[in-house]
Order: structure tokens, then sequence, then C-alpha cells
């Protein structure tokens, strides 16, 4: 009987060193939820499963940087938070500390998206794909997202040719706070069609700060020709609420403070907000 309960024993030692022994079974996901995922900002990933530990690492190709795992995981449940640097297929692989892969699935990034409420109606923009002109889209939504666009005005507007806005308040002054110019990215192949959303500028190429445009119609004339004709930076399309860029082009102008083709109805943004 003693025999019997020694070989036992040892059975039951096998099975459980084989399994991961005194640190327990081998970690096994069994799912992922997407809680939250926006380009240049911190996404939250739920993995859950068994076993889970923090030594688990998490392969995305560079495409979510700055890792770590909240301090309220578990067990059964880690949450993975990461900075999103780029849109698109995102892999996401999950390892054992020893390399192993456990887990691989693919996350899908979305390009980014902005809604502005204005006056006259809300505004929903797509952006461009950062890789292809980081400079303009990470600028802008760095805007969008301390809250600069608040309460600034669409100070320009010239029927047939663009409406332009994100620099001036109310009785067109200049609003502080306006970071470094951006270097220009206008030959990416982006044309300035209507309905696309670019850069404004002074007329040095590297200039462009807060303000931008939204094209009334084709201005070809606006794209990059040669470095003696630089253009202008498109980095993104305005997908919901053309007819109300089509209103604001409507409303009569003239010369305030010095400034021509301003509204003499201020025409508002109260909001803008990153939603994609």
């Amino acid at each position: 009987m003693r025999l019997l309960k020694s070989t036992a024993l040892l059975i039951i030692v096998f099975i459980l060193s084989g399994c991961g022994g005194g640190n327990g079974f081998e970690p096994v996901v069994t799912g992922l939820k997407v809680l939250s995922i926006q380009y240049g900002k911190t996404a939250t990933i739920y993995i859950g499963g068994k076993d889970l530990r923090s030594t688990l690492t998490v392969d995305t190709s560079g495409s979510c940087v700055s890792s770590s795992y909240a301090s309220n995981s578990s067990t059964d449940l880690l949450v993975f938070n990461c900075l999103v640097s780029k849109t698109g297929d995102m892999p996401f692989v999950i390892k054992t500390a020893e390399g192993e892969s456990i887990f691989s699935t693919t996350i899908n990034v979305p390009l980014p998206q902005v809604v502005f409420i204005t006056s006259k109606g809300a505004l929903t923009f797509e952006l461009v794909d950062p890789a292809i002109a980081p400079n303009s889209v990470n600028n802008f939504l760095n805007y969008v997202n301390k809250g600069f666009y608040r309460d600034t005005l669409f100070h320009r507007v010239i029927p047939g040719f663009v409406v332009q806005g994100g620099g001036f308040t109310a009785g067109i002054v200049k609003k502080s706070g306006q970071t470094a110019p951006i270097e220009l990215e206008s030959n990416r192949g982006l044309s300035n069609l209507r309905g696309s959303l670019a850069m404004a500028r002074a007329s040095t190429p590297n200039s462009a700060q807060s303000e931008f445009y939204i094209n009334l119609v084709d201005n070809l004339s606006l794209d990059y020709r040669n470095a003696a004709s630089p253009g202008y930076a498109v980095f993104g399309r305005v997908i919901q609420g053309m007819d109300v860029i089509d209103t604001i082009a409507t409303v009569p102008t003239g010369i305030i403070n010095g400034f021509s083709n301003v509204p003499f109805e201020d025409i508002a943004i109260s909001l803008a907000l990153q939603i994609k």
C-alpha cells in the first residue's frame, strides 16, 4: 500500500512538473478584447486566460510602443497598455519569457478621424496614414488633443477657392499657444482636390503651425510642382459635413482689422475631438 501511494505521488509530481511545476501551469490565452485603440494615444487591451503572468511579452512589430501591464492585472486578466504609433493592421503576438508564441492575432488601427463642432454644423475629417505625412498629421492632432482649436474661427473664406481656420479668435485676434512651425510635406503625392484638408502657411515653405484650410474646388495650382514651387501639404479630407463647408463659403466677407476675406459673422469652432 505504501509503495502504491509513493508511485501515485511520483506520477502527480511528474504531471505537475510538465505543466510548470511549482510555478503553476503554463499560461493559456483564451481571448482578447480591445477596449480602446486610436493612433497617437494609449491603447488598452484586455488579455484573458489562465495562469497569466507579467513575464509574458507582446510583439506588435513596432506598431505599439512603451508597453506595460496595468497594476490591476491578474492571472486571469492582463490589462495591456501601449502607445499606438502606426495605423493599419497591427500584429499582436503574445510570447512566453522564453520567446515561445502562445497566441497571435491582428488588430486594425483605423486612420485618425477628428470631429469639429462649429456654429454652422459638425464636420468630420479623416486624416491620411501618418506614415505618409507624419509632420502634418501629428501636428494637427497635437493641436486637437490639447484643445487649441476651441473658440477659434474660420477666419478666411474665399468662395470657389478655400475656407481657412484654426489660428484666430473673435475680433481676428491671433491665438497664443502655437508650437514651432513644421517641415512642409507637399511632395507626398496628395492633391488639393475638393474636400481635401491641408496646412495653411506663410510664404516660406516650412512655416505651417495651427492653421488649416479645406478646398472648395479642385485647386491643383496649390499642389507641389518643384522645389521652386512647393505648394501646400494635404493631410486629410472631409468625410462628413462638406455641406457645412459649402454653407460657410456663402457667408458675406470683407476687411476686418486689416485682414481680407473675413466673414462678417463669426464662424466659431466650439469643439475639436479625435474620435478614431
